[in-house]
C-alpha cells in the first residue's frame, strides 16, 4: 500500500499539466505540493519506507524533480501571493520528503529536513525568478521598440502628410483668387490640389496600416536624398517660392539620408505656414570632413525672433533636433541676414552614438 502512494503525485502530472492553461501554473504547483504533503503524512501513519524499497525511492526522486520543475515554471509564469503560496507549498513538500524514510526526532532532524529542502528548493526558486526577470526584460524591450516605432510613424505622418496638406491650403487660397480672373489657371490649381490630396491620403493610409500591423511588417524603405528633387519640384509648382537644390554626389548613410529628407520637408512646410512671402529657398547639403552640413535658407521669414507657429503645432523641428542629436549631430534654426531664416544641421557621416556632455 505504501509503495502505491509513491506514484500518486506522478499520476496527477498529466491532468494537472492539461489544466495549467485554465487554472494557471501556480494552481498546478500548489495542487501537486499539497498531494505530496498528504502522501508524506499518510506514510507517517501507514508505515515509513525502508531503504530496500527501490521503486518507492526511484518514484520519490521523480516526484521531487516534478515538484522542483513546477516551482520553476510557476515562478516564471506568475507573480503575487498565489504564486508565493504555491512555491512555499511545493518547497515544503520537498523538505518533508525525507521524513517518509525516518522519524523526526528532535531539533537535529528538523534542521536536517530544513537543510535538505533548502539545498534543493533554493536553486529552483532562483532559476524561476531569473527566468521571470529575463522574460520581463524581453517584454519591456519589445514594448519600447513598438513605442519607438509608433513615434517614428507619428513623425512620418507629421512630416509628409502635413507637407501635402499645407500645400493644398496654399493652392486652394490661390485657386479661389484665380477663379474669377483666370479660370484656366484656377482649374489647373484645383487639379494640383486633388493630386496633393491623393498623396496625403496615401501617406495617411500607409501610416495607419503600419500602426495596425504587428511589428510594422512590410514597411518600405524610408525616402532619402533622391526623393528631394520631386519634393522641391512639387513645392515650386504650387507657386510662391522657388526651391534650389544642391546635393552631394557621393553616397551617404541611409539614416543620414532619411534625416536630411525629414528636415527639408519640415523646413518647406514651415515656410508655407510661417513665411508666405518667401520667394527663394536654397537647400544645400555638402560634405565637410566627416560631417554632412545641411542648410535650408528662405528669404522671407515670419516676423519675430522665431516666427509664430500655429496653435497646436511647433513639434516638427524639436522632434527632428532630438533625432539629429541621437545620430551625434546638431540642428539649429534662426534668423539669417536681414529677413532670411536658416535651418542648419550637422550630421556625422560615420557611426556615432549620442553626444556626451561633460561636467
Amino acid at each position: 500500500m505504501t509503495q502505491i502512494l509513491s506514484g500518486a503525485v506522478l499520476l496527477l502530472v498529466p491532468p494537472a499539466w492539461a489544466a495549467r492553461g485554465r487554472y494557471g501554473a501556480a494552481a498546478v504547483t500548489m495542487a501537486l505540493g499539497a498531494v505530496s504533503i498528504v502522501v508524506t503524512v499518510a506514510l507517517w501513519f501507514l508505515g515509513r519506507w525502508v531503504e530496500g524499497q527501490r521503486w518507492a525511492g526511484l518514484l520519490g526522486l521523480a516526484e521531487l524533480a516534478v515538484l522542483l520543475l513546477s516551482v520553476v515554471v510557476s515562478l516564471r509564469a506568475e507573480d503575487g501571493p498565489r504564486c508565493a503560496a504555491a512555491a512555499w507549498t511545493a518547497c515544503g513538500a520537498v523538505a518533508l520528503w525525507p521524513s517518509r524514510f525516518a522519524f523526526i526526532d528532535g531539533p537535529a532532524d528538523t534542521l536536517t529536513l530544513f537543510g535538505f529542502g533548502s539545498m534543493l528548493s533554493l536553486p529552483a526558486v532562483l532559476i524561476g525568478l531569473y527566468l521571470r526577470g529575463l522574460d520581463a526584460a524581453r517584454n519591456e524591450a519589445v514594448a519600447e521598440a513598438k513605442r519607438a516605432q509608433r513615434l517614428e510613424l507619428a513623425h512620418d505622418l507629421h512630416d509628409f502628410v502635413a507637407h501635402d496638406v499645407s500645400g493644398m491650403v496654399a493652392q486652394a487660397q490661390a485657386g479661389a483668387y484665380l477663379a474669377g480672373i483666370d479660370p484656366a489657371r484656377a482649374a489647373e490649381m484645383f487639379q494640383r490640389i486633388e493630386q496633393a490630396g491623393q498623396r496625403a491620403l496615401a501617406s495617411l493610409d500607409r501610416t495607419v496600416q503600419l500602426l495596425r500591423s504587428e511589428e510594422g511588417r512590410g514597411r518600405g524603405p524610408q525616402p532619402g536624398l533622391a526623393e528631394l528633387a520631386e519634393v522641391a519640384e512639387r513645392f515650386t509648382a504650387t507657386g510662391g517660392a522657388e526651391v534650389r537644390l544642391e546635393l552631394p554626389e557621393e553616397p551617404v548613410p541611409r539614416e543620414v539620408e532619411g534625416t536630411v529628407h525629414r528636415i527639408v520637408v519640415e523646413s518647406l512646410t514651415n515656410v508655407r505656414r510661417h513665411a508666405p512671402g518667401a520667394r527663394k529657398i536654397e537647400v544645400r547639403a555638402r560634405r565637410s570632413g566627416g560631417l554632412l552640413e545641411l542648410t535650408v535658407t528662405n528669404d522671407g521669414r515670419a516676423p519675430g525672433p522665431a516666427g509664430r507657429p500655429r496653435r497646436g503645432g511647433g513639434n516638427g523641428l524639436p522632434g527632428l533636433a532630438a533625432r539629429v542629436e541621437a545620430l551625434g549631430g546638431s540642428l539649429e534654426a534662426g534668423p539669417h541676414e536681414r529677413e532670411a531664416w536658416r535651418v542648419t544641421a550637422l550630421l556625422p557621416l560615420e557611426a556615432a552614438g549620442p553626444r556626451q556632455t561633460g561636467s
